[in-house]
């Protein structure tokens, strides 16, 4: 048996009935990342000792039957950018290359009392900031698909690993389209949440208004386990909603009957890859054929959504980022005073694209450019939500691409910082106006690279997201199909 292939409901049930143990299953997982990981590289710290230690306790509580999590027991790799206590915590990033810090992540809380096992830290592009995994301070991590394509970013860590078998699932963040993004490069399920749904106490911020937890995993069921664990209100993070967490898993259903999807005209336009287009089409027609309605929509304001989210993103990481400052933690310069120990700690810790995007956001905040920036990019801001609320009067969930190509070579786009924004341009949308968002396979192109489907859905309205995607899947076989790495 593949134990490293298995997903998470899959496993569990064997775990349940004996066939194999915890620690084999955990074992066999370190044995495909050894195996692998000289490929991909989408780890940045491995916790083999522990995680073997964590299987073996898990093994205990399977033997007593009491209480069992659906996660007990499965090997979960986490993002680079979720504190976990005692295991270095590096964002990718060479100012916190030495962290380790002293708590966890309220999810890495969640999750360990699960009692999942957690195989390491996934590298990522430096403070969640960029669309490729190549922005890392460490190495690049690449596509399981092809190792000269990028598994997109910023969770492309935890992407590959989901994807090559180097763990069972994995947490990414989300800030604009970064668990959805590597998602659709790598061929694998990954899900934004609302904002609010899950707690952000003890991530890593990058922009506080639109960074959101959310599952990666091989199949809709597993996604639907993940945010059972995850999801919930938490009394440390201010924006944490305090409303039920739903029986997600327990709902999933092939019956979309009547359900009603909306296409938006400003998701297919020129320069989309044709057989991205042709994919989501094809897959438009299979929920057809399930008995969704499918009506089209319009977003007015998308057009203007990459503008306002590296206005709102970067002012926002201008101010979460002043804190790594050489004083406090992190890396700290040589210096002969106190100002150079400040500028030179920054100079050598942070990389280009974080000291891009700190001066595009300080600049947006200073005097004189405010009102005609930052305040203006709010208004726009919204107006984005607005389309969507609007939108939502008409629709249950609305559907398109994840991505407009399918992933591109490693280096294509790393020193033309425009090009690289604009693979977000079907994801910014969601992280703006907040509502929730999922990305699934749908296909491949010529060159047997993978092709994300991307279905919206309204504010807390998780479930019928899944129910929607699980039909879908349930209708193909593009989740079954495997790298060759």
């Amino acid at each position: 048996m593949n134990l490293p292939a298995l997903t998470v409901h899959e496993a569990k049930e064997k775990l349940r009935k004996r066939e194999f143990s915890s620690h084999e299953l955990t074992e066999a997982v370190f044995d495909r990342i050894t195996a692998t990981d000289d490929r991909i590289h989408a780890y940045v710290t491995l916790c083999r000792e522990a995680a073997l230690e964590q299987a073996r306790y898990a093994d205990d509580r399977l033997r007593k039957g009491n209480d069992l999590s659906p996660l007990i027991g499965i090997p979960i790799a986490i993002k680079d950018n979720f504190l976990t206590r005692g295991v270095r915590t590096t964002c990718a990033s060479k100012i916190l290359a030495g962290f380790i810090p002293p708590y966890d992540a309220a999810t890495i809380n969640a999750i360990r009392a699960a009692g999942a096992v957690f195989t390491g830290k996934t590298n990522l592009d430096e403070f969640a900031m960029g669309s490729s995994a190549e922005n890392s301070a460490f190495f690049p991590t690449r596509n399981p698909w092809n190792t000269d394509r990028v598994p997109g970013g910023s969770s492309g860590g935890s992407a590959a690993a989901v994807s090559a078998d180097q763990c069972i699932a994995a947490l990414g963040t989300d800030t604009g389209g970064s668990i959805r993004q590597p998602a659709a490069c790598c061929g694998i399920v990954g899900l934004k949440p609302t904002y609010g749904r899950v707690s952000r106490y003890g991530i890593i911020a990058f922009a506080s208004s639109m960074d959101q937890v959310g599952p990666m995993t091989k199949d809709v069921r597993d996604c639907a386990l993940l945010l059972e664990a995850i999801a919930g209100h938490d009394p440390a993070d201010s924006t944490s909603v305090n409303r039920p967490v739903p029986n997600y898993s327990e709902a999933l259903t092939r019956d979309i009957k009547g359900t009603r999807l909306g296409i938006p005209k400003e998701y297919f336009v020129s320069g989309m890859q044709p057989e991205v287009e042709k994919a989501v089409r094809r897959a438009i027609q299979v929920l057809e054929k399930n008995g969704a309605v499918i009506e089209d929509i319009s977003l007015p304001h998308t057009e203007y959504a990459i503008a306002v989210y590296y206005i709102v993103a970067t002012a926002e990481a201008s101010s979460n980022l002043a804190r790594y400052d050489g004083m406090r933690y992190g890396h700290r310069a040589r210096a002969k005073d106190l100002t150079e120990t400040y500028m030179l700690s920054r100079e050598e810790g942070f990389g280009p694209e974080v000291k891009r995007r700190i001066m595009l956001g300080t600049y947006v905040l200073s005097a004189g450019y405010y009102d005609a920036y930052y305040l203006k990019a709010q208004q726009v801001r919204a107006l984005i939500k607005k389309d969507f609320d609007d939108a939502f009067q008409r629709c249950d969930a609305i559907v398109a691409p994840t991505a407009p190509t399918t992933a591109f070579q490693i280096g294509e786009k790393i020193q033309d910082p425009l090009q690289m924004y604009l693979s977000d341009i079907y994801t910014i949308s969601i992280n703006l106006a907040g509502v929730p968002a999922l990305s699934l396979p749908c296909g491949f192109d010529s060159d047997g690279l993978p092709i994300g489907l991307q279905i919206i859905g309204k504010h807390f309205d998780e479930l019928n997201l899944l129910r929607v995607a699980y039909a879908y899947e349930r209708s193909t076989e593009w989740h079954t199909k495997k790298p060759n790495v």
